[in-house]
């Protein structure tokens, strides 16, 4: 489960992410939703640690992810926006290095990535250098980087940026086996028909604050087109524009 209690950052003069709050529950999938510049990479990069909150905390199963990181993040997998992968490194060996980092080694670390080369069906990726990988392939071994500690938690920024049709259909296909498994996923968008297809509740934030959330049939009943297009348009006029 992750919890975002009344983030806060600001760069200089711009508030990029003022008091957001949001509960992503396991074995649900809750969207992230916004206009571009909204607050939302910024608010993940708080999540998982890449920025520290001016005010506010963020906790991942309890832990607080600026006070206690290692415990907290060894909970998280993260697929952060236009996420890279070592292109002089095999599938393989971008895998490894990741799973040592979180303490993995070992026959228990190649089983793992065995694992995860079927489950994302990576077999033929495996021994070939990352180099020249599609950017479909490359989003999958990343993906395979962020679930390799077997994370309870994981966090998609904008996952299907790139992507052809094929390859995201296959990714909500795995979104959705990941949250039958009992899996907390928080999934990033401004994409309507991802969020649409994907997502069980959806946070809008625009101007780095939340301006609405619900289930999809909550949003869209509050609105007279009845679409969650219209539901989205409505929360951004409600907030002064997307701007």
């Amino acid at each position: 489960m992750i919890v975002l209690e009344h983030l806060g950052k600001r760069f200089d003069a711009v508030e990029a992410v003022r008091e957001v709050s949001l509960e992503a529950r396991d074995a649900r999938v809750t969207g992230l939703l916004g206009p571009n510049g909204a607050g939302k990479s910024t608010t993940l990069r708080l999540l998982y640690g890449a920025l520290r909150p001016d005010r506010g905390r963020a906790l991942v199963d309890g832990l607080d992810v600026a006070r206690e990181p290692a415990a907290a993040l060894a909970r998280l997998g993260v697929l952060p926006h236009n996420a890279g992968i070592y292109p002089l490194l095999t599938a393989r060996e971008n895998l490894r290095y990741y799973g040592r980092l979180h303490g993995l080694g070992g026959a228990t670390l190649e089983r793992r990535i065995d694992e995860l080369g079927e489950l994302l069906d990576l077999g033929a990726l495996l021994p070939r250098r990352a180099k020249g990988f599609s950017q479909g392939e490359r989003l999958k071994v990343a993906l395979a980087r962020a679930l390799v500690h077997s994370p309870q938690n994981l966090v998609l920024d904008e996952p299907t940026n790139g992507l052809d049709v094929l390859a995201t259909r296959n990714l909500r296909e795995l979104v959705r086996r990941l949250r039958d498994a009992g899996h907390c996923v928080l999934f990033s968008s401004h994409v309507m028909q991802e969020v649409s297809a994907l997502c069980d509740e959806i946070v809008i934030v625009a101007h780095g604050r939340v301006v609405a959330r619900g289930t999809p049939d909550e949003l869209r009943a509050g609105v007279a087109g009845g679409s969650l297009e219209d539901a989205f348009v409505a929360a951004l006029d409600g907030a002064g524009g997307s701007g």
